[in-house]
């Protein structure tokens, strides 16, 4: 039992300087987990006006949203990258951050700073490419990011609101790029499950510091479990809510020329209840979004949901095509 406790230490105090060791093929896997290439799932929603456009077959949309979809993982991975290098102190002393490429020394903080660099310059010379809104979108991303990073993120719920407004810019950065009108009705239904997600977010880390006796995030002094359930059973009712009223409406049935949308909605309700499942029935686990992509239910549920709603949507009808 000792033996195991030593192993599970962290390769140095939080005190100590990180080593610098490993080879170079060590310091570029450090970079690649840096950059969190996983997280990158989370920009599909750039890709969800072209899908709701009933557009996702018009090859010149299509790639121009997918050009969107690589401008924003690459500056999503040079936000993490800062980020990381703005709490390399913090995340020394966490349990499971101290293992992070920066914080365990395996990706020196000199080689990040290059990185974070080299990624912002070409994500933002890439939207550049695009037109003059999606470029101002990306900026407002970047920045957004900047000031969550710096300061933002410590400050109770509105560290929540920029994570909910940074989805919102997603979506709106994929309608800019592929010259896409953007419902309003797609912008709350980001909005507010981005804020769902967020405080359930929270809630797991609150519950987590109460356990452990210590926490890891400053904003969290200033959250407080009865105030994180309020905000949890607002903003799932709302999201489906939303949704629903979404797939009911007269105008949206006669833009898809269908009224089985509301098909989906029993998969929306799922996702809710799962997440908050995961959210109570993990404690031990770094994150509840991290958790609901690895567990297969929540997977699966998001799979046939994307299938029946695409079978609504781009349903082959003979008189008119796709």
């Amino acid at each position: 039992m000792g033996d195991a406790n030593h192993l599970s230490e962290p390769p140095f105090m939080a005190s100590d300087p990180p080593p610098s060791t490993g080879g170079m093929l060590w310091r570029v896997v450090g970079g690649i987990k840096t950059m969190r290439p996983h997280q990158w799932v989370k920009n599909v929603f750039v890709l969800a006006p072209v899908f709701f456009s009933k557009e996702f077959f018009h090859a010149d949309l299509l790639l121009r949203a997918f050009g969107a979809f690589c401008v924003f993982c690459l500056l999503a991975s040079a936000v993490y990258t800062i980020n990381d290098l703005v709490d390399v102190q913090a995340d020394r002393a966490h349990p499971v951050k101290r293992y992070r490429p920066i914080a365990s020394g395996r990706f020196p903080v000199t080689a990040a700073k290059v990185l974070a660099v080299v990624l912002v310059v070409i994500s933002l010379a890439g939207a550049a490419w695009g037109p003059i809104f999606f470029f101002a979108t990306a900026v407002g991303y970047f920045v957004l990011n900047l000031a969550y990073s710096f300061r933002l993120k410590k400050v109770a719920y509105i560290d929540v609101g920029c994570i909910a407004t940074g989805f919102v810019l997603r979506v709106l950065g994929g309608g800019f790029a592929a010259g896409i009108l953007i419902s309003w009705y797609l912008l709350a239904c980001t909005a507010l499950l981005a804020l769902f997600l967020g405080f359930g977010k929270r809630r797991h880390e609150l519950a987590q510091s109460t356990r452990k006796g210590s926490k890891t995030r400053v904003a969290l002094d200033s959250y407080s479990p009865r105030a994180l359930n309020i905000a949890l059973v607002l903003t799932a009712s709302a999201t489906v809510v939303t949704y629903a009223a979404y797939t009911l409406d007269p105008v949206i049935q006669r833009q898809f020329n269908s009224d089985w949308l509301w098909l989906t909605i029993p998969f929306t309700i799922f996702g809710v209840v799962r997440f908050l499942q995961l959210m109570a029935g993990r404690p031990r686990a770094e994150s509840p979004t991290q958790e609901m992509l690895r567990d297969t239910l929540f997977v699966f549920n998001i799979v046939v949901w994307a299938l029946v709603a695409f079978a609504i949507v781009y349903r082959v009808r003979p008189e008119v095509g796709f």
